[in-house]
């Protein structure tokens, strides 16, 4: 037998190995058959009985290929997950290789990195038109599992991983190239040292919202925050076999399936969850969250695929084309341009299109990039609101728009000459008024006086002010009327003594008298002691959570939620005032499913951001409590990282003041997106701030973290936090820190 039937042998038994992974024990007819089939012909030309294995061997070949074909419509989701998630799915660098025509690795070659799994290249294709050849460069930037290479550590990318990865797109941007984004992560590497994972995540959604130069993202396996660090793209691609989700499906089938530590899901509920998740491409095309799909060979892509890597390019180089064009003023052109480049027929290689883009177009780029992530999950909210309170609200917009434009961007422009000229006005209009009326003045001035009251005041009883009588908060948790001691959970350390109910929810608010550790209390405590009384205007109250993908029996829990809590998902938007300082409040409650974020949740927040930017009030998100993405939303879920983050900085960008204040607990994909893009964030003393929790950090690192990691003052020493807050002293902080970092007018430039 020669070498060349050797290695076609070998590869065979890898496809025979792959197909028996991805499906898990399934289909073991078809393995047995094409096992049977190989070890045969195997055994007949070692010894020579086949007069022409060639032709045997290939006939073995496209037996191979018509059982790939035929198990494909059979497939599941999981299936899926497990295909993506195998050694000889392609990799970055195999797309590097046989996608672009040349490339040099930057920021570190394999080990010898920063973080080998985030992968960061100066790439280059070269097309031409006519006769002539043109060079076009592009920065790749992806995370790399390098077919199972332990030093990759599976595409979970650590923080200074995603760091790199920023910088190297701000490069881009000063270079005026454009970024070509690869996806291959189960998740990002949960580790609170600075920069600190979800803080990091942040900056990066946070830069990637305001980027000038074009941005294409493909997608292979998006988990969640790992991949929303890189994919804020104009254009998001997927491949056919891949998945994006807000969590594997074993993580949401050991919260399904309300499993403690060590114990593992079944096969069955793994399945289940990935199913009712919809993680697949076509469902994710159909919710609108990514824009087309790469289809791959039968069973997914692998490195011989040699035809998909050329589909590949050509899609890429047409989303890169599709969103140049996009940016041209004139329609006609921009308009014949996309219909050229979207007939599949067409060779890209041969349509040359300048990537470069002018400052106008660079603006418009921006622009558009910013409304397609705010447009997006709108349809998986319930919006309750009556159709004409809805009518009125944009009828009201547009009319105040003119007056709002007026206020801002004319009259502050020209603030100081405008005021010097109408104090000059009131000067000589004072002096006008005293020359005309000096006649009468002294006509007046002969006249006998009212009776003086010096006399009465001094006779009269005082009035008693009742401060010093009046109870000092406004709201009393409902707790003080346990009439029984509670222990403080610092009393084995600080030898804390025990509290009496009343006392501790009434007057202390909740704080140990001893040590100073703080009891959870509910929001309308923080919603009526922190804020003026009778100033809180809520809005947007009709938009509830749901079911957007019909997760067996979530409806029954949201339903359950909302009869207990009485609100109709976990944020509430307010206006409010702090000594008549106005602001706009989104308020992410712990008692509704833990503060998780959703679909509604999202929609809510970023209308509150709208609504600061219109009304130019600061704009304050106060976090009771976050529990992170709401899993049974899917990606309706975790778009709202991008989204919302989006719309910070729109907000932030217009002179907007956007703070945060945490409390309770609060972890995962709201942290590490816009709440952690916040240049002022503070948290309540004995909160808890982090990426992920302790039980995900030591299955997913195998790492036991130090007691207290998550603490407030651990975030604070971290950088991560700016300050904390005693909560007590939550309104005389926030109020200074509005007047300090908000500056007299508080929208401040």
């Amino acid at each position: 037998m020669d070498n060349n039937i050797e290695k076609r042998i070998q590869s065979l038994r890898e496809r025979l190995t792959y197909l028996r992974d991805i499906f898990a024990g399934k289909h073991k007819d078809n393995a047995e058959l094409l096992e049977e089939k190989l070890t045969a012909f195997a055994a007949r030309s070692r010894a020579g009985e086949l007069e022409d294995p060639y032709a045997d061997l290939a006939t073995i070949e496209d037996l191979f290929s018509y059982v790939e074909r035929r198990l494909e419509s059979s497939i599941t989701p999981m299936d899926r997950v497990r295909i993506v998630r195998h050694p000889q799915r392609v990799c970055l660098r195999d797309i590097l290789e046989n996608v672009y025509d040349n490339f040099t690795e930057v920021g570190g070659q394999d080990e010898h990195s920063l973080d080998p799994s985030m992968l960061i290249a100066r790439a280059v294709i070269t097309r031409r038109r006519g006769k002539k050849t043109y060079t076009q460069s592009v920065m790749v930037i992806g995370q790399e599992k390098g077919h199972g290479a332990e030093f990759r550590n599976g595409g979970s990318v650590k923080p200074w991983g995603n760091a790199k990865a920023l910088q190297y797109m701000r490069v881009a941007e000063t270079e005026g190239i454009p970024i070509h984004c690869y996806i291959f992560t189960p998740g990002s590497y949960p580790l609170e040292d600075y920069p600190g994972a979800a803080q990091q995540i942040a900056r990066n959604i946070y830069g990637m919202a305001g980027l000038r130069v074009p941005v294409v993202a493909v997608i292979s396996e998006g988990g969640s925050g790992g991949a929303e660090a890189i994919g804020l793209a104009d254009k998001r691609l997927m491949l056919s076999h891949g998945y994006y989700s807000v969590i594997s499906p074993e993580g949401a089938a050991a919260i399904e399936g309300h499993l403690k530590s060590g114990q593992r899901a079944t096969p069955e509920l793994i399945e289940h969850c990935a199913r009712n998740l919809r993680i697949t491409a076509q469902d994710n095309l159909r919710f609108g969250y990514i824009d087309r799909v790469v289809q791959e060979p039968p069973l997914g892509a692998r490195p011989w695929h040699f035809d998909f890597f050329r589909s590949l390019r050509q899609e890429v180089i047409r989303a890169t084309d599709e969103v140049v064009i996009s940016t041209r003023k004139l329609p006609v052109f921009r308009g014949l341009a996309l219909s050229r480049h979207r007939n599949p027929e067409a060779n890209l290689d041969e349509l040359f299109i300048r990537w470069g883009l002018s400052s106008a177009a660079k603006d418009r780029l921006r622009e558009r990039r910013q409304q397609k992530f705010l447009r997006l999950s709108r349809q998986a909210a319930r919006d309750r609101r009556p159709f004409l309170t809805k009518k009125a609200a944009a009828v009201w917009d547009w009319f105040s728009k003119p007056f709002v434009s007026f206020k801002y961007d004319f009259y502050r422009k020209h603030q100081r000459q405008i005021r010097t000229l109408m104090e000059e006005i009131d000067n000589e209009w004072e002096m006008y008024k005293k020359r005309l009326l000096s006649p009468w003045r002294k006509i007046t001035r002969n006249l006998p006086s009212r009776a003086d009251n010096k006399a009465k005041e001094l006779t009269a009883l005082s009035t008693w002010v009742d401060d010093s009588r009046r109870r000092r908060w406004n709201y009393l948790s409902p707790r003080y009327k346990i009439d029984r001691t509670l222990t403080c959970p610092n009393s084995e350390s600080y030898g804390c003594l025990d509290l009496w109910g009343p006392d501790l929810f009434a007057e202390f608010a909740g704080v140990c008298s001893h040590c100073g550790y703080h009891f959870p209390m509910e929001p309308e405590w923080y919603v009526k002691n922190v804020f003026d009384l009778g100033s809180v205007f809520e809005f947007n109250s009709e938009i509830e959570a749901g079911n957007p993908l019909d997760f067996p029996g979530f409806s029954e829990r949201i339903a359950a939620a909302q009869e207990k809590t009485g609100a109709k998902s976990g944020c509430m938007t307010f206006e409010a005032r702090i000594d008549n300082i106005k602001m706009v409040v989104a308020m992410f409650m712990a008692t509704f499913r833990g503060g998780s974020v959703g679909a509604a949740e999202g929609y809510k927040f970023v209308e509150a951001a709208q609504r600061a930017a219109k009304k130019r009030y600061p704009f304050l998100a106060y976090v009771h409590g976050t529990a992170g993405i709401r899993i049974q939303e899917g990606t309706h879920g975790v778009i709202q990282m991008p989204r919302c983050t989006v719309a910070v900085r729109r907000y932030i960008e217009s002179g907007g003041l956007y703070m945060v204040l945490y409390d309770t607990n609060s972890f995962a994909g709201p942290v590490a997106s816009f709440l952690g893009c916040s240049p002022y964030q503070f948290a309540v003393r004995s909160s808890n701030i982090g990426f992920a929790g302790p039980g995900v950090i030591k299955e997913t690192t195998g790492m036991d973290i130090p007691p207290k990691y998550h603490r407030s003052y651990r975030a604070l020493s971290r950088g991560h936090i700016q300050g904390i807050w005693d909560r007590r002293q939550i309104r005389a902080n926030l109020k200074q820190a509005l007047l300090t970092i908000g500056g007299r007018n508080l929208y401040y430039r």
